[in-house]
């Protein structure tokens, strides 16, 4: 199984560390698990999936644009986008920065920053509804967006505080929290089966 990490600003290594775990977890040998940190283009050949970390937004996506990543990334079979991710894989940003883009793979729009400044940080355990099982999760919202708008087609796996925290819309998942902080694998497992 060969999946990657957008590798040019965020929690690589803890992506990196959460799905090694995960492929464990659901059965890929340690022989066949290989993570590949997407810099440049030629990392992205012959991957399965890949995450877009938490991070700065703005930054990300000027980054992504130097290197010219935006089309190559949307080829990817599958992607899981975390915080600063979430905001990548949206159609709307609400609060965009100046040249701020976005993949637009998902039918939502975020809200840049909505639960505030790094100080009103938290962590909560939270539910979570994988493949029509109910379970739990640990959520770590760092300056987190919040998901304003859930089109048609996109199935809500998980809320906070009455706002929808983790959607589904096909092989595109995005989450406004690090699961990748709390040591939780679930939704890297979940990620790396569909």
């Amino acid at each position: 199984m060969r999946v990657g990490v957008l590798a040019l600003q965020g929690a690589v290594s803890e992506h990196v560390s959460c799905l090694y775990k995960a492929m464990g977890k659901i059965g890929v040998p340690e022989s066949e698990r290989e993570i590949v940190e997407v810099r440049v283009k030629s990392d992205l050949e012959g991957l399965e999936g890949i995450v877009l970390p938490g991070g700065e937004s703005t930054t990300l996506s000027l980054l992504m644009e130097e290197e010219g990543l935006f089309e190559a990334v949307s080829a990817v079979p599958k992607i899981l986008g975390t915080c600063a991710g979430a905001i990548l894989l949206a159609k709307e940003i609400i609060g965009a920065k100046n040249g701020q883009k976005s993949l637009g793979l998902m039918d939502i729009s975020v809200v840049r920053n909505a639960y505030g400044r790094q100080l009103e940080s938290f962590e909560e355990r939270i539910g979570i509804v994988l493949d029509g099982k109910e379970g739990e999760i640990n959520a770590v919202f760092i300056r987190a967006p919040v998901i304003g708008k859930v089109g048609e087609g996109v199935e809500v796996l998980a809320s906070c505080r009455g706002e929808p925290v983790a959607v589904r819309q096909g092989k595109y998942i995005a989450a406004t929290f690090h699961p990748e902080l709390s040591g939780d694998t679930l939704l890297h497992e979940y990620f790396l089966r569909t």
